[in-house]
């Protein structure tokens, strides 16, 4: 299914969510039943089956900003990492005009190089030539307020500061279709406000961007609709304001 066709109003579709449930196994808590005889555990009588989402539907459109809210473990980051094929369905699909990129590039960012070098990584990661990042290495590494930590192992990093630097190498350049997962919840005002004028910007650069975050100032600042998942389901979609006033309710 090709995600082409203009949507209502005009608006052209960029992600298609249909019918998503997603399923997955984790062992339950409590003794393991096991065989005096061979005196191993059978550990497959502790296997619980978590049915993460529950047939969620919905359409996001070009240019939108949405935000993502829920309680802990309510499946706003599955659903995430579903959009992103992180996590297979167990039924329904996800159709994308382009492939999501989930904001962050941890997994290529390595603990004993310094920030500098690991902004140079990240962006390899990105796609970008050597070149570009050497170009833009200093307005990421100022964006990201690193001062005079930028030569050093990022290991010496705090959460803050790495989550910042992750943010600023991702930020960098355009994403057709971008995932934040808890992004803004880091640094002080002035980074987030940094961060989110930063979103904002690159929402009208003909990007779609998908915001989770517990924070609803961050939320209502940046998303003009939001949506609420609750244990699995989706609770809600429309403007934010509604949506955070019947999200604040239930709490």
């Amino acid at each position: 299914m090709a995600v082409t066709d203009e949507g209502r109003g005009g608006r052209t579709p960029v992600v298609i969510v249909d019918d998503l449930h997603v399923k997955y196994r984790v062992f339950a808590s409590g003794k393991a039943a096991g065989s005096a005889r061979s005196g191993l555990l059978n550990l497959t009588r502790g296997v619980r089956e978590v049915h993460a989402l529950k047939g969620v539907s919905l359409t996001a459109y070009e240019n939108e900003t949405i935000g993502v809210v829920g309680s802990n473990g309510s499946g706003k980051s599955t659903l995430m990492r579903a959009l992103t094929g992180l996590t297979p369905p167990a039924s329904g699909a996800v159709y994308a005009r382009s492939r999501p990129n989930l904001l962050g590039v941890g997994a290529a960012l390595l603990p004993n190089l310094s920030g500098s070098r690991n902004i140079i990584l990240g962006g390899l990661a990105m796609g970008f030539s050597r070149e570009e990042m050497e170009e833009l290495k200093p307005q990421i590494a100022e964006f990201a307020d690193l001062g005079d930590s930028l030569d050093l192992p990022m290991r010496t990093y705090s959460s803050g500061m790495q989550a910042r630097l992750k943010f600023s190498i991702a930020a960098a350049r355009s994403h057709d279709i971008l995932i934040i997962d808890e992004a803004l919840a880091v640094g002080d005002k002035a980074f987030r406000k940094r961060s989110e004028a930063r979103i904002r910007e690159l929402a009208t650069e003909a990007g779609t961007i998908f915001l989770v975050s517990h924070s609803m100032t961050s939320i209502r600042d940046t998303c003009a609709r939001t949506i609420w998942i609750n244990r699995g389901v989706l609770e809600m979609d429309g403007p934010t304001d509604e949506v955070v006033r019947a999200y604040e309710a239930s709490r």
